[in-house]
């Protein structure tokens, strides 16, 4: 038989082969695949793909190492529905980056999330300012999950501003006990009236993790040591 008519049956065998073990394996997204799932997918592909292109391989040899691979995410998805324990071992558990307004900079660390990240993760769910968080969680899936404070809750801009009146996005002016100059001026601040803001706070800006001023002037200050100060100032400059 010619190699490559060899090459085609074991091919069509293949995906056929591979369409069955998705069956078994049930309809899951690939953003829901857990990161073993997602890694035995990976490797499953791999040795198809050999299978198919090497005919000194064993057909068999490949076909029974694939069957292998795929009895593992069944066998622990199937546990894994028995025990919660398990579960949790295998998929882990959802992390809290936010708690009221609060962002926990030990779990940013420990799942090796920087506060630019963060922030990505906020924009991209229409989130802009971090103090109308109430929960921001980063699931076993690697989504990003939001519970917005009960006032913070969407309403009409023209119930709160006026139809037509422009509203200016809260920045973030401070980043790693860093001022961030570019976007104090953008809200029409100035880095003398932030300064005035952090001595009457009794801080100084290395203290700070992370700050945002909206365009009401409210400051809000995530500090290392895990205090958290908010308050409301009217005017722009001091």
């Amino acid at each position: 038989m010619p190699s490559w008519i060899e090459v085609i049956i074991r091919s069509v065998l293949i995906i056929l082969g591979l369409f069955f073990i998705t069956k078994l394996l049930g309809k899951k997204q690939l953003s829901k695949l857990s990161f073993f799932e997602y890694i035995v997918g990976i490797t499953v592909g791999d040795i198809a793909g050999t299978i198919s292109m090497d005919l000194e391989l064993h057909a068999v040899d490949g076909v029974t190492s694939i069957l292998v691979w795929s009895l593992f995410p069944i066998i622990i998805s199937y546990v894994s529905l028995k025990s919660i324990v398990f579960r949790k071992v295998v998929e882990g558990t959802p992390t809290t980056f936010i708690k009221d307004g609060k962002i926990l900079e030990e779990n940013l660390k420990r799942e090796k999330y920087t506060i630019d990240e963060l922030m990505e993760q906020l924009r991209k769910k229409d989130v802009f300012y971090v103090n109308d968080v109430e929960f921001a969680t980063l699931e076993t899936n690697g989504e990003f999950s939001i519970l917005l404070k009960k006032e913070k809750q969407p309403v009409r801009w023209g119930d709160l501003f006026g139809v037509g009146q422009k509203v200016k996005l809260p920045q973030t002016i401070i980043i790693d006990g860093n001022f961030i100059e570019e976007a104090i001026y953008e809200m029409g601040y100035s880095l003398e009236w932030l300064k005035t803001q952090l001595q009457q706070r009794e801080s100084t800006v290395k203290e700070v993790f992370f700050g945002q001023v909206d365009h009401l002037g409210n400051l809000y200050l995530d500090y290392y040591k895990d205090r958290f100060i908010e308050k409301g100032k009217n005017n722009s400059e001091s």
